[in-house]
């Protein structure tokens, strides 16, 4: 059977891959062969193969093997710096904001097909091909950052603190990106965490020194992100 998915030659074949189009297939084929078997090791033959078309007509939506990596990687920050942006225009408590991106960024993090975040630690992704990529991700730790900092102000924590205030205001983002290496962890669980999303915004809101109701934070943070996600059109991930 011949099916178009998408522009490019016709497939000789029934789609062997879940998307839409066959730009969709690729990213998908490669995400699992990058995870899977290493972006080193990986050729985009064998991206190809795996799809089920011609290497030749894979160059037909990526032109090199780093363009289809940065596609991957540009997936994994598009939803959260968006989700981020449109949250800074929503008043309220800082505890209350920060808690929702971290929830929302923790669920995206932990919900992907493949754990694509462990790939941020290739030492290719440091070359300029990757700059966009890198600082979309810093424009994302910045927003953490802020509220973070806001956060600490409003919490009143002591300036004694054993960990510098900057410092402190680093580690939601750290802590949130740590279900990358759970995902990694998680041998027997097809990269699923082991533990669910809401726990990485839990624990991080505490070390800021919360004392509040967590619960109350997360029913908060459910009516937000559905009011930004539905009047935005950001996608939102269903939580483990």
């Amino acid at each position: 059977m011949t099916t178009t998915a998408g522009p490019g030659r016709p497939r000789l074949t029934e789609p062997r891959r879940p998307g839409q189009t066959a730009r969709e297939e690729i990213l998908d084929a490669a995400a699992e062969l990058f995870t899977e078997k290493g972006y080193a090791a990986t050729s985009t033959r064998a991206i190809a193969e795996s799809v089920g078309i011609r290497q030749a007509s894979l160059y037909h939506h990526f032109s090199t093997k780093h363009e289809i990596l940065d596609a991957l990687l540009a997936d994994t920050v598009r939803a959260p710096q968006q989700f981020a942006e449109r949250l800074a225009e929503h008043d309220g408590p800082a505890t209350e904001l920060l808690y929702t991106l971290m929830l929302f960024d923790a669920v995206h993090l932990s919900s992907g097909r493949w754990n694509l975040g462990a790939l941020y630690l290739l030492p290719v992704i440091r070359s300029a091909d990757f700059a966009g990529f890198r600082a979309r991700r810093t424009e994302l730790m910045d927003a953490y950052r802020a509220l973070a900092l806001r956060a600490l102000d409003e919490l009143k924590v002591p300036q004694d603190w054993a960990a510098p205030r900057e410092a402190l205001a680093g580690l939601p983002f750290r802590l949130v990106e740590s279900v990358i290496n759970e995902r990694s962890d998680n041998m027997a669980g097809a990269h699923a965490p082991l533990h669910p999303p809401r726990l990485f915004a839990d624990a991080a809101i505490r070390m800021l020194g919360y004392q509040g109701s967590v619960d109350a934070l997360y029913e908060t943070a459910q009516r937000l992100t559905a009011a930004i996600t539905e009047d935005a059109g950001i996608p939102v991930a269903v939580e483990a």
